[in-house]
Parts: C-alpha cells; sequence; structure tokens
C-alpha cells in the first residue's frame, strides 16, 4: 500500500529541467506605475533585498495654538480641491476644556497653512475663527472630496464621524457638504455600527474598485483596523479585520490609509504604532509611546506591513510622550522629485504641532543591492507601450542593468544582460537602453520577464510607456 501511494505521489510531480522556469499566467501591467512597495512582480531575489525608507522631516506647518484647539489637536485630514489645500482636525484641550471643534485651515502650496475666518460657529462670544463643525461627532470628523462621478454636486464633500462627542459613540454616521464648510448628518440612523470608532475613522472614494471604502478602529487583543465598503454612502458592508502576512500583533492607533496618487490600484497605510506601557519621560503624567509604520495593499484587504519603524519619534523629547507621530490622511506630490506626508509633533503639551515629512518619489521602499552586487527577475509580464522606465539611484561605482527574457527565462536576442549599457547616476524617471536602442514596442503584449542586475543602487519603481 506505502509503495503504491509513493508511486501515486510520483505521478503527480511534474519534473522540471535544472533551471527551467515554471510556466504561470503574466501579470499585465500596461502602461500602469508599479512601485515595489512588496514583491508581488518578484519571482526571485539573489543578492538583494527589498529596502523600507524613512522619511525627512522638513517644517512645520501648522501649531495648534488658536484659542478653540489646544494641545490635544488630532486626527488631522489634507485634502486637495483646486488650487487649494485644506487640513482638517479635530481642534481640542484638556487644559481648557473647551469641546471638540471641527476646524480647517488651507494652503497654496501644501506647506504654508493658515485659518480662514471663516464666520459660521460662535465660539467665546466671536464667529471669528476656522471652526466648520462643532455639533456632537467633532471627535474624530475625517472629510473627503467625493470623486465619484454620480455623486450630486451639493454632496461633493462628505464625512464619517462617531455621534459621540467623547469619541466612544458606537456608530459611525454619515455626513455631507457642497463646499467642505457647511456640513449636515445624512438621516439620523448611523451607517456603521460594528467597531470601536474612537479615533481617525477615515472614508474615500475608489474609483478603480468602483466603491466607497472606510477604515476605522477595531479591538482584537489590541487596537487594530477594520474595512467596510458601500456603493452609494449609506449601505455598508459587514466589518472586516485587516490581515498583515507575517507581522505581529501590535496596536494601531490610526490607519491613515490611502490610495498612492502615482500607482492608485496601490493602497498605502501609515498607522501609528502604540506602545502602551512604556514611559520614556517619568515627568509626564500618562504612558504610552508612539511611531510611524508602513505598510501597503493591493485589495485594500490583505497588506504587508512593516514591522519596522517607517519614522521614529527621534530626538526630540516631546515626541516620546503618549501619542505622537500621528500621520494625517492625505499623501501629494507638492514639488518634483519628493512625495510629502503630514506627521503630528508635541502631543499634549502647549507647542503641538503639525510637520511636513517628505520621502523620494515612489520611495517608500526600494530593491537594494549592496556593493556586492545581485539581481532578481520579475514574474511574467504582459505590457503596452514602446519603452521601459526606471526610477533608481546608485553611488558613483554602483549600476544597474536590466535584461528582458522570454516567459521560460531565455533573454530576448537584443535585450540580453550584456546588451544594456550600464546604468549609473539618481533619476526618477530613466528610459532604459540597449545597444539596439529604447524600443520595446516588438514585444508589447507577449509574456516577458525582466531581470534587474544592481550593484550598490535602488530600484523604486517601473513602468513602460
Amino acid at each position: 500500500m506505502l509503495t503504491r501511494r509513493i508511486a501515486l505521489m510520483l505521478a503527480l510531480v511534474t519534473v522540471f529541467p535544472a533551471g527551467a522556469v515554471r510556466a504561470q499566467a503574466p501579470i499585465d501591467i500596461g502602461t500602469r506605475l508599479e512601485p515595489f512597495v512588496d514583491d508581488y512582480l518578484i519571482e526571485k531575489m539573489d543578492g538583494v533585498r527589498l529596502m523600507l525608507h524613512s522619511p525627512v522631516v522638513r517644517e512645520k506647518v501648522f501649531g495648534f495654538d488658536a484659542p478653540w484647539e489646544g494641545e490635544t489637536s488630532a486626527y488631522v485630514t489634507v485634502l486637495h480641491d483646486g488650487e487649494k489645500y485644506r487640513m482638517y482636525y479635530r481642534g481640542s484641550s484638556e487644559i481648557n476644556k473647551h469641546p471638540e471643534f471641527t476646524c480647517v485651515a488651507e494652503s497654496t502650496d501644501g506647506i504654508r497653512f493658515t485659518r480662514p475666518n471663516l464666520g459660521l460657529f460662535e465660539f467665546n462670544g466671536s464667529k471669528e475663527n476656522n471652526i466648520v463643525w462643532m455639533a456632537q461627532g467633532g471627535h474624530a470628523f475625517t472629510p473627503f472630496v467625493d470623486t465619484n462621478p454620480n455623486a450630486k454636486p451639493d454632496e461633493r464633500f462628505k464625512a464619517v464621524a462617531p455621534l459621540n462627542a467623547a469619541g466612544k459613540g458606537n456608530a459611525l454616521f454619515a455626513y455631507t457638504s457642497p463646499d467642505g464648510y457647511h456640513w449636515k448628518r445624512i438621516g439620523d440612523k448611523p451607517v456603521i455600527t460594528e467597531g470601536g470608532f474612537d479615533s481617525q475613522n477615515l472614508a474615500f472614494w475608489d474609483d478603480e474598485r468602483g466603491e466607497y471604502v472606510c477604515y476605522f478602529r477595531g479591538w482584537r487583543r489590541v487596537r487594530d483596523i477594520l474595512r467596510s465598503t458601500s456603493r452609494d454612502f449609506v449601505t455598508w458592508s459587514k466589518p472586516e479585520w485587516l490581515s498583515y502576512t507575517g507581522a505581529p500583533a501590535e496596536d494601531l492607533y490610526t490607519n491613515a490609509i490611502t490610495r498612492y496618487p502615482r500607482a492608485p490600484h496601490i493602497y498605502v497605510g501609515f498607522p501609528k504604532r502604540l506602545v502602551p506601557g512604556r514611559k520614556a519621560v517619568e515627568s509626564h503624567p500618562i504612558d504610552g509611546v508612539s511611531d510611524g509604520v508602513f505598510m501597503s495593499s493591493r485589495d485594500g484587504l490583505n497588506f504587508h506591513r512593516w514591522p519596522e519603524a517607517f519614522l521614529r519619534p527621534g530626538l526630540d523629547r516631546n515626541n516620546w510622550t503618549d501619542r505622537n507621530i500621528m500621520a494625517a490622511w492625505g499623501v501629494f506630490e507638492l514639488t518634483p522629485g519628493e512625495i510629502s506626508i503630514y506627521y503630528s509633533q508635541h502631543y499634549r503639551h502647549a507647542t503641538a504641532h503639525m510637520v511636513r515629512a517628505t520621502v523620494r518619489t515612489d520611495g517608500f521602499v526600494s530593491v537594494n543591492a549592496g556593493y556586492g552586487g545581485g539581481e532578481f527577475v520579475t514574474k511574467p509580464l504582459t505590457f503596452a507601450g514602446k519603452e521601459l522606465v526606471i526610477n533608481y539611484s546608485t553611488s558613483a561605482p554602483g549600476e544597474v542593468r536590466v535584461e528582458i527574457q522570454d516567459a521560460s527565462g531565455q533573454a530576448v536576442p537584443g535585450f540580453a544582460l550584456d546588451d544594456c549599457p550600464p546604468i549609473y547616476g539618481d533619476r526618477i524617471e530613466r528610459v532604459v537602453k540597449w545597444k539596439g536602442g529604447s524600443d520595446v514596442s516588438s514585444l508589447a503584449g507577449k509574456p516577458v520577464r525582466l531581470r534587474v542586475k544592481m550593484k550598490d543602487a535602488d530600484v523604486y519603481s517601473l513602468r513602460f510607456r
């Protein structure tokens, strides 16, 4: 009996000759940008690795120092609408004990934010302020610009928020606005009832998938993230937990999940990771230290989350007290060559403020090779266009070379590694050339693999165009 079983198992095994590549269906990337935030396109790596790159903190962009704001102001959202960037946030102070308000600051460049004098709500006898919402829901009111082509003009802005002013209500309600300043609640019933909601709950329209997506706080041993989807912003699916293959269970206080603007088929997230029980500043009354982490997803539910910090608290002592390094919702390409993200600093201090941080364009993660060199080979791909463009960086003696292979792993004549002169330097966009030129249109629509050989170099993204 045992012999028969072994024979049957051997009969089911397909034996591949040494060096042969297992056949598989190609991934159609068309002309879309593919940043290497994960190993989705990579079949084999030898002497290279995926490397996470931390952002650089640039400048303070806004301080929470108005009388209706304060040291516990938080849950920031940054939107781009027409010629303006808008920063929505919770105005809050445990010292002054005023109610929690939703406020807005504005900027023409995404770097210098000021308060518009809106005259909508009264604070201490005056309407000269930037408050846009002061009813229930002000604890975590997170607006977005609705890009759904079927959205009504008077509902161009939408938001979700818990009704409970303390942020610990058991439901999320939906809100709309024609201009982002004048808001109203949709109906008297909540739209999502399963979750924690005492954090920044955010929603947006995903035109790649044709649905609204909402990410919010949940609890399963630790603070974690749930997702619901909707076609109409009123009826939502049953919440599902996000999954993080290979990542440990950790307290994720906020999520800041959004679509990456340059590759909108990919979600990127910037959770604030809280480590309860730790106290780095003994004189501070509340424990817990936090940092920023990075994660990405191709379906919005299954994420690759890096266990290493994306942004550390750093040398500033006031960032080592509770609930700091909280990313705002919003990712922007404000200036050529870099991506901007916003983070909170000095929470629960009189100097509480927001800073801008930047990474290289597409530079969250790279395929990295040290001085000894290495290479990676992609899975079979099909593409459209006539040239291959890479985002890369090398040292002075470093280099990158690219080979185009057929689906079986054999070099395509004219596009072999030896046909590609060494590429060195530092470019966001560099057209790959071989001895015969850069035109790859003869291979468009056919299954190919890319073999990328590297030395002391990083490759951040690629695309055909």
